[in-house]
């Protein structure tokens, strides 16, 4: 485990003035400097104004000339627009910070809300699927989302189009997060205006990018890891074998959450993602039943269990990132059994599962049929 990881179970003290949250902004928004960074930074220098003044030294050192921290009237534009949005800072480290996300790996250290935030407190599930979503996949998505209101969950979702917005929509009365992959006042995709307005009057709107950030693909993966570190569960309901909804449950497991899927039938190119997640061990989903039934019988999210196919964090196991590299090192361009796979590294099938569909995911592997697994060309 990094210092960085470790780091992450000690938030860094809040910003108390206006001057310390500028300070904040603008050395979040400065070059280089990401959530881990940031984190670094404040640990060594005590502060951001120290840390602002230190970063062009340190700069130069590490060889890169002619650095410059973000200009004071970038940040006061942003507040200026975010006062304008009606939009709410929230601090790593302040009583409003959700709970949820403050413990994780890269939790970010400045978000901006529209709403209510006090709705940040309830348990929450996430919901993730396809854009471009069967009719059964959105009807699945409204009815699992009306059962878990009913059942005060909050369900946190990404405002994109298809499984998102039937989920936005059918957790309006019951409480719904929007995290949004561009400015938090920036409607995307378009036609979501209305869901986005009503969402904030009733739920949430969430971002850590600077207010007017026009959405780019960069972000969105960056997105999807709060959207699941905000939930004690994510559930996908739509899915291709490569999209953003399995960034998504890959970054739950990262961070100790429960994975859920929909089946769907296997002819359905939008279903394979879910049907892959439920051969690798991911829950089956019927309805909010299955959901329920999942879920550790302590709602505290210390008290959380993972997948079945992932070692918990408390046990002294291999790591993920060992496996990786062991599997790499076993594997070569002839197929192999998984079992013998298994049996040569000396892991469970537990402890494997999720790290091949990691790799799956990334490229490196591929499964051939009966069974056999082999490096991509």
């Amino acid at each position: 485990m990094t210092e960085e990881q470790l780091s992450s179970n000690h938030p860094p003290l809040p910003p108390t003035t206006e001057e310390d949250r500028f300070s904040w902004l603008r050395l979040l928004r400065s070059r280089k400097v990401g959530p881990a960074t940031f984190r670094r930074l404040l640990r060594e220098h005590g502060s951001a104004q120290n840390a602002l003044a230190a970063l062009p030294e340190m700069a130069r050192a590490a060889g890169i000339e002619g650095y410059e921290t973000c200009p004071p009237g970038v940040i006061a534009a942003e507040l200026k627009a975010a006062k304008a949005a009606k939009a709410r800072l929230l601090c790593l480290g302040a009583a409003d910070y959700p709970d949820a996300l403050r413990d994780i790996s890269d939790a970010p250290p400045m978000l901006w809300a529209i709403g209510d935030p006090t709705i940040l407190q309830r348990q929450a599930i996430a919901m993730v699927g396809a854009r471009n979503c069967s009719s059964l996949g959105a009807r699945m998505a409204r009815a699992l989302a009306t059962d878990l209101g009913k059942r005060d969950f909050v369900v946190v979702s990404g405002l994109a189009r298809g499984i998102d917005t039937a989920a936005h929509l059918a957790a309006l009365e019951t409480g719904t997060v929007a995290v949004m992959a561009g400015g938090v006042d920036v409607i995307y995709p378009a036609e979501n205006a209305d869901l986005a307005r009503n969402i904030a009057e009733s739920g949430l709107r969430l971002s850590e990018q600077p207010m007017g950030t026009t959405p780019q693909a960069r972000h969105f993966p960056r997105r999807n890891r709060i959207i699941s570190g905000l939930a004690q569960a994510v559930v996908v309901v739509e899915a291709a074998a490569k999209s953003g909804s399995l960034i998504t449950a890959r970054d739950a497991l990262d961070q100790g959450r429960d994975v859920l899927a929909v089946p769907g039938h296997p002819f359905d190119a939008r279903a394979a993602g879910c049907n892959l997640l439920i051969r690798d061990g991911a829950t089956l989903v019927r309805s909010a039943e299955d959901v329920m039934d999942a879920l550790p019988q302590q709602p505290q999210l210390a008290a959380q269990q993972s997948l079945p196919t992932r070692p918990e964090a408390t046990r002294n196991e291999t790591t993920p990132q060992a496996l990786h590299e062991a599997i790499l090192t076993r594997l070569g361009p002839s197929p192999i059994a998984e079992d013998q796979l298994i049996r040569d590294i000396a892991a469970s099938a537990g402890e494997i599962g999720p790290v091949l569909v990691d790799l799956e995911l990334d490229g490196k592997i591929q499964r051939q049929p009966g069974g056999l697994l082999s490096l991509c060309a």
